[in-house]
């Protein structure tokens, strides 16, 4: 499968061009998905693989738009995220239940995670699991505490950061100062003409249907994966990645080590510990189920 008879995306300054073409294709009706995925995989038929990759443009294009703040070309976020597109059509068993949109998401998001991770040097994101978990998660992290400011973190935004995100407290200062020194104004000019600007294509509150869709299939999905994995840990792992993981306000290490009478390191490990089982759990039901592990 190739992008051919795609619309070209060249640079940043086609980037408004490029958004309003792929508005143009329309999507995909349930019963026609998977006639064309049928057609496809039965056939090969390269006609019904670009109605199945063209329809989900605009799903790459606002997944994308998330990876915007890595100071990398939006552009190339956004063909790197066509790539993982096309190989999620190309993988895609209709007959398994799910709609294309919640299996390409996987893939689309890996596709750009790759690409972001290949273009910050090593000596940038570092290599460990839990400074790529803390390259991806801290803005958000930063936003739900009001973490706002621009500069180094205060002390203790800086403590809380590094409690919810398994990390130390000099990762979070320096993953933080070099994500802050990559990011890109939202006002920039698209063009050169100065018309339009970044902001002009964050994705809004109002989602069209197929994206609905997809996030509200994908959050179901990732609900069933880990309700199965959660029956392999013990009663007292399950209580706390439910505690640090899985609540609004995670709770802090000292509260649980003071509920098990056990020191924070030590409900640290029991969290790493836990958490690798449900990694694992959860990557065998997804090769199970035929979908891709996430990065």
């Amino acid at each position: 499968m190739s992008g051919r008879g795609l619309p070209a995306l060249s640079g940043e300054a086609g980037l408004s061009r490029y958004l309003a073409e792929i508005r143009k294709f329309p999507l995909l009706s349930a019963e026609d998905e998977y006639m064309f995925a049928k057609r496809w995989r039965e056939h090969e038929d390269p006609e019904a693989a670009r109605r199945l990759v063209t329809s989900h443009l605009r799903l790459v294009a606002k997944i994308a738009m998330g990876y915007r703040g890595y100071g990398l070309p939006v552009s190339e976020i956004v063909s790197e995220g066509n790539v993982g597109l096309m190989q999620a059509v190309k993988r895609f068993e209709p007959d398994k239940g799910f709609r294309l949109a919640t299996y390409a998401m996987w893939w689309i998001r890996a596709s750009i995670q790759e690409y972001v991770l290949r273009s910050w040097s090593m000596v940038k994101m570092g290599t460990t699991a839990a400074q790529k978990k803390l390259f991806f998660n801290l803005r958000k992290a930063k936003n739900n505490i009001g973490a706002i400011e621009e500069g180094d973190l205060t002390p203790a935004h800086t403590a809380t950061l590094a409690d919810q995100l398994g990390v130390t407290e000099t990762e979070v200062t320096e993953m933080n100062r070099r994500l802050s020194g990559g990011d890109a104004s939202l006002n920039a000019p698209l063009r050169s003409d100065g018309e339009s600007e970044w902001q002009d294509w964050l994705a809004d509150d109002t989602a069209d249907q197929e994206t609905r869709l997809a996030d509200r299939e994908e959050m179901s999905a990732r609900h069933q994966l880990l309700v199965g994995a959660m029956k392999d840990l013990t009663e007292r792992e399950r209580d706390i990645i439910q505690a640090r993981r899985l609540q609004d306000e995670p709770a802090t290490l000292e509260e649980l080590s003071q509920k098990y009478g056990v020191s924070r390191e030590r409900v640290r490990q029991i969290e790493v510990r836990a958490f690798e089982k449900l990694q694992h759990g959860m990557k065998a039901a997804m090769q199970q189920a035929a979908l891709p592990a996430p990065a």
